[in-house]
């Protein structure tokens, strides 16, 4: 069965969504590198890395069921934050509006009794079960951490030992 107009329309918005969660993270990425802060640099390159690997399972869904893919306009990013906290949270409130996106999306499957895109977009849901988790985990150990310079050079060196592809 041929996927709906308007399924294959919501499913092109997400992935343009996640490709602009990969623009972003890839922005976040280069603001940490121009503050020195490799390991968040690094985690934060491979979490643009696997925004697109979702973009591109969202593509390969859409030609699957003979969609047509459509791709848009990507707008630019914030490029600059305050500290490295603030990129974080900034992150977590952005996995968190994307779990609302695939929610959105899952509603509309059910609406439309589209249960073979139903059923796809349920690895996106777990999927962003964990990528809250890990924002908010580092989000509150940056918070702990607070303005210790030592500590905080520690996490940089943890989560730049974070490997692609995660």
């Amino acid at each position: 069965m041929k996927i709906s107009e308007k399924v294959q329309s919501a499913i092109n918005n997400q992935l343009s969504n996640e490709l602009y969660s990969s623009y972003l993270y890839l922005s976040m990425s280069a603001h940490f590198e121009s503050a020195n802060f490799k390991g968040f640099a690094k985690w934060m390159r491979n979490q643009a890395q696997e925004e697109l690997m979702h973009a591109m399972k969202l593509y390969d869904y859409l030609v699957r069921r003979s969609g047509r893919v459509q791709l848009k306009a990507i707008e630019a990013p914030k490029n600059s934050w305050a500290s490295p906290v603030q990129v974080f949270e900034e992150a977590y409130e952005h996995e968190m509006k994307v779990s609302q996106m695939i929610n959105d999306l899952v509603q509309l499957a059910l609406t439309e009794k589209d249960y073979a895109t139903e059923n796809a977009l349920q690895w996106f849901v777990n999927e962003q079960v964990e990528e809250e988790d890990t924002a908010n985990d580092i989000v509150s150990k940056l918070r702990l951490i607070g303005d210790d310079k030592s500590n905080l050079l520690l996490l940089d060196r943890e989560l730049g030992m974070r490997s692609s592809a995660e």
